[in-house]
This record gives structure tokens, sequence and C-alpha cells, in this order.
């Protein structure tokens, strides 16, 4: 037998001299691939955009908790000036009858560990008569209005008006002796 033959029959010997072919969805050109310049411009397009919406939805998202902490904070001043009030007496010289009509209150005499409050928070309390006795024209029920106002950390004004009601020997006291009294 020839050699040539027995080589043949023995080893299987391919060879292959076509160009190789990019993968489908790829371009080849040459020996470099890559993404065209309008494909980076639209990509960047994107992530700007995308990283924009982001910042703003942060900025408002702490202006939001912003106005939050201010009602908040407006609600324990308003709640700490009530309670403050109900412990004055009725009558006499710092009594609620003698409460000016309308009032600055005074924030740094109510949170007095934090400072920057009294800066931040104004608080004005008005007080009117609701009832009086007509046989002793003596005043016997008083509504107290507070509004406190701040500015948030973008400058706009907001406020809140907290009201009460106080009577002159309580308000249970009110309704069960004076009010059915004939």
């Amino acid at each position: 037998m020839p050699l040539h033959k027995l080589d043949s029959e023995c080893y299987s010997v391919h060879m292959n001299f076509a160009p190789a072919r990019a993968p489908r969805g790829h371009k080849a050109n040459g020996a470099q691939a890559g993404f065209t310049i309008v494909e980076v411009a639209v990509a960047s397009f994107v992530m700007l955009f995308a990283l924009a919406s982001t910042i703003v939805a942060l900025q408002s998202g702490f202006k939001s908790l912003d106005l939050a902490r201010g009602i908040t904070l407006s609600s324990q001043i308003a709640q700490s000036e009530i309670e403050r009030i109900r412990l004055l007496n009725w009558t006499g010289t710092d009594g609620i009858a003698s409460l000016p009509a309308e009032a600055n209150v005074d924030v740094g005499t109510i949170f007095t560990s934090e400072p920057s409050i009294a800066q931040r928070y104004t608080v004005v309390r008005k007080v009117s008569t609701i009832a009086s006795d007509t046989r002793t024209n003596a005043d016997l029920i008083r509504e107290i209005t507070l509004t406190i106002s701040w500015k948030t950390s973008d400058g706009r004004p907001h406020s809140r008006t907290f009201k009460t009601i106080y009577s002159k020997n309580g308000l249970y006291d009110y309704f069960h002796t004076i009010a059915r009294a004939p």
C-alpha cells in the first residue's frame, strides 16, 4: 500500500481558509468592532436623563421631609403653649382672664434647650370671649387661637393654626351648672 493512501485513511485533516464570521448582530470592520458615535450619544443621553430625574426626586423628597418636620415641631410648640396656659388660674394678673386679645409668644421660653427654634418659628396668640354671664358681666368661656409661622429650607412661608377653649370653672362644670341654669 502506498504511504500517502495510508496517511489519508488514518488521519483526517480538514483545512478551512474561509474568513471568520462575526456573531449575529455585530458588525466587523476588519479587526475592530465597537459602538458608533450615535449609539454612544444615545446611551449618554439616557444616563444623563436618569441622573437628572434622580436628583429632582431627591430634592422633592427633602423638601417634603423639611415641611413634615416643620409641621411636627409647630404642633409641639402649640401643645406646649396650650399646656402652659392650661396651668394658669382664671383670675389674677397672670391668669387667663387677663391675657391680652393678641400677643406674640416667646418661643425661646418654651424650648430653652434649642435656641434655633425661637429664631425660626413665630407664635401669635389671640384670645376672644365666647360666652359671658349677663348677670355679672364676667367672662365665662374664652377661645384661644395659636398661629405658628415658619419658613422651610427653600424659603417658602408656612403656618398652622390651633384653637382651644377654656372656661372659668372647667368646661365640664360650665355645661352642667351654668348652661342649664334657668
